[in-house]
């Protein structure tokens, strides 16, 4: 296969599968050489950013993802308005934040910091795909160590998590900057 004709199947490929792809899965399926796959995906992301149109190519946690450009949100939005995505709640957002932030981390750590009992919203947020599981901690009983997913990273719009705000900047937020109890995830 040529450089051109597989070019052009990583894109139907992305597009396709809408979700993140991990240039040695894509390797693998095109019996190409890692470092082949990333420069391609890498030229295909170039070609999406001088075209400027509203669509783009990004990379989540080193995969590669066709998205529409965040400028056309709103387009976008009102376009699929009938479709609802449903809100994290406070407290969901709450324990969201602790494991972005302090991961891995125990469910008796972010019970500690929040001064209330979580099962319920880590069980809600494990099957929104927004945390998993990374391991046990050492001690007694062996307990999980909670770290957000790259579903995560896809749905908050960042590549990785260096990309998180430090905590500093958000002090300076003011009551209206501040999420309601509910926002969209």
């Amino acid at each position: 296969m040529n450089r051109k004709q597989m070019k052009r199947d990583l894109e139907a490929v992305l597009f396709i599968l809408g979700s993140p792809v991990d240039a040695d899965a894509a390797a693998e399926a095109f019996s190409a050489g890692e470092e082949e796959i990333r420069a391609l995906l890498e030229e295909l992301k170039q070609e999406y950013e001088e075209r400027s149109g509203g669509l783009m190519i990004r990379v989540i946690d080193g995969k590669y993802q066709i998205c529409t450009r965040p400028e056309c949100g709103e387009a976008v939005r009102n376009f699929c308005s009938p479709v609802k995505e449903k809100k994290l709640s406070g407290a969901a957002l709450e324990v969201l934040a602790i494991i972005a932030y302090r991961q891995p981390v125990t469910k008796s750590e972010i019970d500690m910091i929040r001064g209330v009992r979580s099962d319920s919203v880590l069980e809600g947020l494990i099957q929104r795909n927004l945390i998993e599981g990374k391991g046990r901690a050492g001690g007694l009983g062996r307990p999980v160590l909670y770290g957000t997913t790259s579903f995560f990273m896809e749905k908050f719009g960042i590549s990785s998590l260096k990309d998180l705000p430090e905590i500093e900047d958000l002090s300076g937020l003011t009551a209206e900057d501040q999420p309601d109890d509910e926002t969209e995830v």
